[in-house]
């Protein structure tokens, strides 16, 4: 199966009650059909028109894009028994048929004709993201999950698709997303396998 864009989201400025003192969060994604990547500098995003509500922890050039599976959607959807569309975890690509997680650090993704993404590093959910999904004990699910999906750089700039096939070129000496994850939650035992792969 051929790897694909299943989905280009991006969010809109709205008022983010989880944040402390008031502020605006762009987690709401929604699809479009393509949108422009480019690198967006400090605080911005990838996506032309996407919105980043806190530049200080979000954006940038080294996390320009939010990429996770659908079928890790899917898997969430079973667990939790909600319905989570494109977007749900405030990703801009929703991808098919890559396993987002198994991927390295310095991997690189070309997509469509043009676009050329780095993986840089795995999220790491924030109390917008458990406000959103209103699910108890969201962050600590989440984190012993250990499937966070992956940031990436714009290493060439262009449109990306809603259908594009996305090629990977695995890095050679890259730590495994799932790694860093760990070490950066400071767990010590294994992600919980996906039933998808």
């Amino acid at each position: 199966m051929t790897a694909r864009i299943q989905s280009v989201n991006v969010g809109s400025a709205e008022p983010n009650p989880a944040r402390r003192g008031g502020g605006v969060t762009g987690f709401g994604k929604r699809p479009v059909g393509s949108a422009l990547l480019r690198a967006p500098g400090p605080g911005g995003s990838g996506l032309e028109g996407d919105v980043i509500g806190n530049p200080r922890f979000h954006g940038g050039d080294l996390q320009a894009v939010y990429a996770y599976a659908r079928e890790e959607l899917d898997t969430w959807e079973e667990r939790l028994g909600l319905d989570l569309p494109d977007g749900a975890f405030a990703e801009n690509l929703t991808l098919r048929g890559l396993d987002v997680d198994a991927s390295r650090v310095g991997d690189l993704w070309a997509i469509g004709a043009e676009v050329v993404l780095e993986v840089t590093a795995p999220r790491t959910p924030c109390r917008t993201f458990a406000n959103r999904m209103g699910v108890k004990g969201w962050m600590r699910q989440f984190t012993e999950a250990g499937r966070p999906g992956a940031y990436l750089r714009v290493v060439s700039p262009g449109v990306v698709r809603v259908d594009d096939p996305v090629v990977v070129t695995p890095a050679t000496d890259g730590a495994p997303l799932h790694d860093v994850f760990r070490e950066m939650m400071g767990q010590t035992a294994p992600p919980t396998p996906s039933p998808h792969t």
